[in-house]
């Protein structure tokens, strides 16, 4: 008789709980998702999106979103692209939260939350290579490309920052403290053009590629580094396509991963190779 009391009093109290689990696991996905750096990344680039859209004539400024541009070693991604009369500026948004300390020449920069501390690349550097990457296949020179790195969330700086790394409101003042038009309307479309024909299309397929390029580097940076002082990393002859130099590569995937070559530094425009013997 006791037996059967009690199973009956699991069985209601299990009744009770199902509709529980069918609100619990929703919700259990949904704090994970939001807690994500997936989504932080989405919500830090929506943010960006809005203060631009915001604040600039679509007229005079024409913005490009998640750029993903073809490199000689796999991809790069390109968050935000704003084209005008007064430069391409080139944005790289990070939404993080705590105290962040760095400087221009560091490396690595330090986000402290409450008493823990962790590590991240400087972001100069890192869109040091999109701005490259940008000017190369753009064919402009230094002065016409800007590199602004913007912070979202909650971070704070703890450390004296360079002009182009601003607090989400910096954007709109950086940006709009360049006055003097340097890119007249013909090179405009020039630029439009090249960036609506030269970038990959945001697919599924694409953007695990660079996930994968990503993780690449990531861990070949954790690997120990190889001596390859014997190996002269520009070479005395240009390239016979086109006549740039040529510069030291390592094939980053593919059946001939990890061999070094000469690549055109014009790259992707010229896609010359020479074998080293």
């Amino acid at each position: 008789m006791e037996t059967s009391v009690y199973l009956g009093a699991f069985s209601k109290a299990a009744e009770m709980l199902i509709p529980l689990l069918y609100w619990l696991i929703p919700i259990a996905i949904l704090t994970t998702v939001l807690k994500s750096s997936w989504f932080k990344g989405i919500l830090g680039e929506w943010v960006v999106n809005f203060i631009i859209n915001r604040n600039f004539k679509q007229l005079e400024y024409t913005l490009f979103k998640d750029v993903l541009l073809p490199t000689e070693d796999g991809t790069t991604q390109l968050d935000h692209v704003l084209v005008s009369p007064y430069g391409i500026f080139v944005l790289e948004t990070k939404n993080m939260k705590g105290w962040i300390f760095g400087s221009e020449k560091q490396a690595k920069w330090t986000q402290q939350i409450y008493k823990h501390k962790s590590s991240f690349q400087n972001p100069l550097r890192q869109n040091y290579k999109h701005t490259q990457v940008l000017q190369e296949l753009l064919a402009l020179n230094d002065d016409c490309i800007h590199s602004l790195i913007v912070f979202v969330g909650s971070a704070v700086f703890k450390t004296p920052m360079p002009k182009n790394v601003v607090r989400g409101g910096g954007v709109s003042g950086f940006i709009k403290s360049f006055k003097t038009p340097i890119l007249d309307e013909e090179k405009l479309l020039s630029v439009s053009k090249q960036l609506t024909d030269g970038r990959l299309v945001s697919s599924f397929k694409n953007k695990r590629a660079h996930i994968k390029h990503v993780n690449r580097i990531v861990d070949s940076k954790s690997e120990p580094k190889k001596d390859i002082k014997s190996i002269e990393p520009l070479t005395s002859n240009g390239c016979p396509k086109c006549g740039n130099v040529l510069k030291l590569r390592i094939a980053a995937k593919g059946a001939h991963k990890g061999t070094k070559f000469y690549g055109c530094s014009s790259f992707p425009k010229c896609r010359y190779i020479k074998k080293l013997a």
